[in-house]
C-alpha cells in the first residue's frame, strides 16, 4: 500500500469513529459537531480558511527556513570546536527546559503581535532538534574516514566540507521532517498569544462565538497544511539524498 493510499485509509477510519462518537453518544454540536457540518463549514468559510491559512503558513516556512539554516550553522559550529561545545551545548540543552508557552508573552512583548514573534516562535521551537540532530550525524562520522583525510594532508575545514557534512546530510534531513512537524506548534502558539490573523487567531475567535463548526475547521485545515508540509520537506530530502523512502 503506497503512503497516500494508508494515510487516506486512516483519514477515514478516523472520520468512521468520530460520527460513531456523535452519533452513540448524542452529544450537542456545539460540544462535537458531526463530520458533515465540519465538512459544510470549511466549504461555506473556504475564503476565509484560505486568508487565514495564509498567513499562518508563511510564518512556518519563514521560521523553518531560518530554524534550518542557523540549526545547521550552530551543528556545524559545535562539530568544529570543542571550546563551543563546552560552552554553548549545555546552554541550548537548558532552553529546552523553559516551557515554549512561557516564551511567547514575552517574545510579543519583544517582536509585537505581527509576523515577527510567530517566527520566532517557528524557530525556537525547531531549532534544537535541527541542531542536535545534524550534531550527532557530525559526531558520527566513520573514523576511519577522518584518519585517512589526515594522513592525506586534509585541513579541519576541508574535512569538514568534504567528508563529515556530506556523511550528515541523513541526519539533517532528520532534523527536518521533525521540523516541519514542530514548525506550525510554534506559530499557532503564537498566535494564541496574540494576533490578527492566522489560523490559531481564527481558533480563539471561533471559541468566544461559541462557533465550534469554525474551530474544528481551522483546526482540520491547520492539519492538512502540516501534513502537506511535512510531505513536501520529506520529498525535498529524498531528492537531496538521492535515496528511496522506506
Amino acid at each position: 500500500m503506497k503512503a497516500w493510499q494508508a494515510g487516506l485509509a486512516s483519514a477515514l477510519a478516523g472520520i468512521a469513529v468520530w460520527q460513531a462518537v456523535v452519533s452513540l453518544t448524542g452529544l450537542p454540536r456545539f460540544i462535537l459537531p458531526p463530520p458533515a457540518l465540519v465538512a459544510e463549514t470549511i466549504w461555506d468559510n473556504r475564503a476565509l480558511l484560505a486568508h487565514h491559512a495564509g498567513i499562518t503558513f508563511a510564518e512556518v516556512l519563514i521560521g523553518l527556513a531560518l530554524g534550518a539554516i542557523l540549526g545547521g550553522l550552530s551543528a556545524i559550529g559545535l562539530a568544529a570546536s570543542p571550546l563551543a561545545r563546552v560552552l554553548v551545548r549545555p546552554m541550548l540543552v537548558f532552553s529546552q527546559a523553559i516551557p515554549v508557552f512561557a516564551l511567547a508573552p514575552i517574545l510579543t512583548l519583544w517582536l509585537g503581535f505581527g509576523l515577527g514573534s510567530k517566527i520566532a516562535m517557528a524557530l525556537i521551537i525547531i531549532y534544537f532538534p535541527v541542531t542536535s540532530s545534524f550534531f550527532d550525524a557530525l559526531m558520527r562520522t566513520d573514523r576511519d574516514w577522518l584518519g585517512l583525510a589526515r594522513v592525506m594532508g586534509a585541513t579541519p575545514a576541508r574535512i569538514m566540507w568534504h567528508i563529515r557534512i556530506p556523511a550528515a546530510l541523513p541526519g539533517f534531513a532528520s532534523g527536518l521532517r521533525l521540523a516541519a512537524v514542530y514548525a506550525p506548534i510554534g506559530a499557532i502558539i503564537g498566535e494564541w498569544v496574540g494576533a490578527s490573523q492566522g489560523l490559531g487567531y481564527l481558533m480563539l475567535l471561533a471559541n468566544g462565538r461559541a462557533k465550534t463548526d469554525l474551530m474544528f475547521a481551522a483546526l482540520i485545515t491547520l492539519a492538512v497544511l502540516t501534513l502537506l508540509l511535512h510531505a513536501a520537506v520529506n520529498k525535498a530530502c529524498e531528492k537531496t539524498l538521492d535515496r528511496p523512502s522506506g
